[in-house]
């Protein structure tokens, strides 16, 4: 009856528009007095979710992603882009693709990449003759990709909610050949409509300019650089790694491209805060509602009751991905990551997925939801700036919806996708 309460609980809340975070702390206070267990057994689960000091990475990460956007990082990103695809048919899509991809890089979070580079490329996109919803897909879809790169704060979540059953620098590694496959599978769906509705290709500026640009960009997508070399090499712990990155971030907006002002730091300081402790709510509210979870053994019966659809790994991969982008829809990816990992890995693994792979799946699901209604972060955030409803963007979305798809179940039912790297370098 507890476990009824807790799950019917959280899904009325949903349903009546209650923000995630105070659904999943409402049903879990509800089912503790049920139980007539302490309210303090709740506060005490919710303390120790926030305490782990692999947490400190998740601020920095975030400041550090702020501090880019602001600093004059992102400019340099989309000239470089543009220099290098706008040339091609529907050339500034393509060019958004890989201004989105590689400041998703830089940055780590897929709403903080679709406010920096839509906001430059949508309206630019639209006056050049671009639908705005071919603009707004675009920007959001090649956003996603941020979240399986190495800045992303989502990776330290996950790592967490697996019981360090993974390492950061093994999940780092396993999202860098997802990450191009999502990058390649949006280029194809951005050129795909770009020929159906005729949009026409610019003009190539010469290779001296392309490596102009790309000097320029460099030294902001260096950081990528150098949290990975810094972490394989063993010269700082991800944690440490964070903190570099806001150094680097700080040095190049302040020093190098002097974009930086005492406004703007202020700003990127406060947008920073308020981001982490969104973050840490949901994360301790969720740390007390995984304990239920874990008391009431809902791993065990939702793995019974998977187990009793089928026995074949690829139905169970499916079934899983279908509940976790169906849940990624309505929750905020911290959430969906600290609920779901205990619940589903175990399952996976007992059907022969390493835990690295079944933390790229779970990023890449999470990722769609944010492109999905009724939460949609990220498409709420592109079509706010594009000037269009999020149903007239819903019409179009297809081609490039179905191409992360495709992407996704290459990730899924192709292990190597995700394991090659971590197993060439770490083992």
């Amino acid at each position: 009856m507890a476990l009824t309460i807790l799950c019917v609980s959280f899904t009325l809340l949903l349903l009546l528009g209650v923000p995630v975070a105070f659904s999943i702390g409402l049903s879990s206070l509800a089912t503790l007095l049920y139980e007539g267990l302490p309210l303090a057994v709740g506060f005490q689960q919710m303390i120790s979710g926030m305490n782990p000091f692999s947490f400190l990475a998740i601020p920095f990460f975030i400041f550090a992603g702020e501090i880019m956007m602001y600093g004059g990082i992102a400019e340099k990103i989309i000239q470089f882009a543009k220099s290098l695809a706008g040339h091609v048919r529907g050339g500034l899509g393509m060019s958004n693709v890989l201004a989105c991809t590689l400041f998703g890089g830089v940055s780590g979070s897929p709403v903080a990449d679709v406010s920096a580079m839509g906001a430059v490329l949508i309206p630019q996109m639209k006056k050049e003759g671009y639908g705005a919803d071919y603009a707004v897909n675009v920007t959001t879809h090649a956003s996603l990709v941020g979240a399986l790169m190495p800045t992303s704060h989502n990776i330290i979540i996950f790592t967490l909610a697996a019981s360090g059953k993974v390492s950061v620098a093994a999940l780092i590694l396993a999202g860098i050949v997802p990450a191009v496959i999502l990058t390649l599978c949006n280029l194809a769906a951005a050129y795909w409509v770009a020929v159906r509705r005729g949009y026409p290709a610019g003009r190539f500026p010469g290779w001296p300019i392309v490596a102009y640009s790309f000097a320029a960009a460099l030294p902001g997508l260096f950081v990528v650089a150098i949290i990975i070399a810094g972490i394989l090499s063993g010269a700082f712990t991800a944690t440490e790694s964070a903190s570099v990155a806001v150094v680097w971030a700080l040095f190049l907006a302040a020093l190098v491209y002097r974009r930086l002002t005492r406004e703007q730091f202020l700003k990127a300081a406060a947008k920073a805060v308020k981001s982490t402790g969104t973050v840490l709510l949901l994360i301790g509210i969720s740390s007390m509602f995984g304990y239920l979870i874990g008391l009431y053994g809902v791993a065990d019966l939702t793995g019974k009751a998977l187990a009793g659809m089928s026995t074949q790994p690829w139905v169970i991969f499916l079934s899983v991905n279908v509940i976790l982008f169906v849940l990624g829809t309505f929750l905020d990816m911290a959430a969906t990551i600290l609920i779901c990992t205990p619940i589903f890995l175990p399952i996976c693994q007992q059907f022969g997925m390493s835990t690295e792979q079944f933390g790229i799946v779970m990023l890449i699901n999470c990722a769609l939801g944010l492109n999905t209604p009724p939460v949609g972060t990220t498409q709420f955030v592109g079509c706010t700036i594009g000037e269009i409803s999020v149903g007239e963007v819903m019409k179009t979305i297809w081609p490039f919806y179905g191409a992360l798809i495709a992407a996704l179940m290459l990730v899924t039912y192709v292990p190597a996708f995700s394991m090659a790297l971590p197993n060439a370098i770490l083992k």
